[in-house]
Formats: C-alpha cells, structure tokens, sequence
C-alpha cells in the first residue's frame, strides 16, 4: 500500500512537472502569456479573437473529453499501474498536444480547414487551463461511473455542438478530412 501511495505521489508531482515544462517551452516559442487585449477572462464564450486566449471557452469542454479518453485508455493500458503514474502520462501526451497545437504547421491548419480564419494559437494561459481541464476530467473520470462520464462527454458534445457548431468530434474530422458543407454551415452561426 505504501509503495502504492508513493507511485501516486510521484506520478502527481510528475504530471506538475510535466506542466511546467509545456508552459516554458510555449513561453521559448514566443506564445503571449496572456491575451493581447490585455484582459483575463474566467470564461470567453464568444468565437472572437479572445477565443483560446483566457481561462476557459468553448473548447474547454473538449479538453475535459480528452481527460475522459485519455483516462479510459490508461485503464486499459495501464491497468495495474497507480492513478498517479497514468495521470502523468495523459498529461504528458495533453502537453504535447498543446505544443503541437501552437505550431505554426497546426494553426496554418486550422485556418485553411476550419472556420477559425483567424486562430493564431493559443496564449499561455489558455493552454495551461487546457491542460488542468483535461487533468479535471481524467480525475472526474476515474471516480465517476462509466455511464456518467459517457453521459457528461455526450452531452458537452451536443451542448457545443448546440451554441458554437463545433466539438471535439467535428474537430478531429475538419482537421484530417475537412469537409466543405460542414466548414459551410459552421460558417452559418
């Protein structure tokens, strides 16, 4: 038990660690630390170019998925390994995500095959934000039962999909294989 317990302290303090790493380097890479309208907002709803520059949006619901998804493949993959040790590895693969998300190859790619013409990355903060909002919903996911998490990522599916037509789902499908009457009708809003 006690060997249990150090190997969750560790994989905690690991995935803060982890972290705090992503964010150093989006600082090297010369991503702003904040908006450049110099403003931090707790919640920006609106699909402007404050959007994935303040503490949460939209697209923070997709994050939580990703911690729902990422916490159900490390119980399958990791299934005997402490929450700790999993928790680091799903943040470690959200930071790389977030890395590679504000390269210029991916934002070049969200402006030619989605709606956000305008997206020019994420600030620091925002990025940061999304990496604690996957962590929340990887640790919703481990305690909640499984029809609850399920129901909870559905319903943050739909509900995106309700007030800004967009989603995890249709995100992964616009940036592997756009699809001009979804981009379309995106548009629309």
């Amino acid at each position: 038990m006690r060997r249990k317990h150090m190997a969750n302290r560790r994989g905690f303090l690991a995935a803060g660690l982890i972290a705090a790493a992503a964010c150093a380097i989006l600082f090297l890479m010369g991503r702003p630390p904040i908006c450049a309208c110099g403003t931090v907002d707790l919640w920006h709803g609106a699909l402007d170019g404050g959007n994935s520059q303040h503490i949460a949006d939209w697209y923070s619901l997709s994050h939580i998925i990703h911690g729902f998804l990422f916490y159900a493949a490390a119980r399958i993959l990791l299934r005997r390994r402490p929450l700790g040790p999993r928790l680091a590895l799903a943040v470690l693969v959200e930071s790389v995500w977030e890395l590679l998300e504000n390269s210029p190859i991916i934002i070049d790619r969200y402006r030619t095959a989605t709606i956000a013409l305008g997206y020019s990355g994420d600030s620091i903060l925002n990025s940061m934000s999304d990496i604690g909002m996957m962590a929340l919903g990887f640790l919703f996911a481990a305690r909640a039962p499984v029809w609850v998490t399920i129901a909870v990522g559905i319903g943050f599916e739909l509900l995106a999909l309700a007030v800004i037509r967009d989603n995890l789902t249709l995100n992964v499908l616009m940036l592997t294989f756009p699809v001009d009457a979804i981009r379309n009708w995106q548009a629309t809003l």
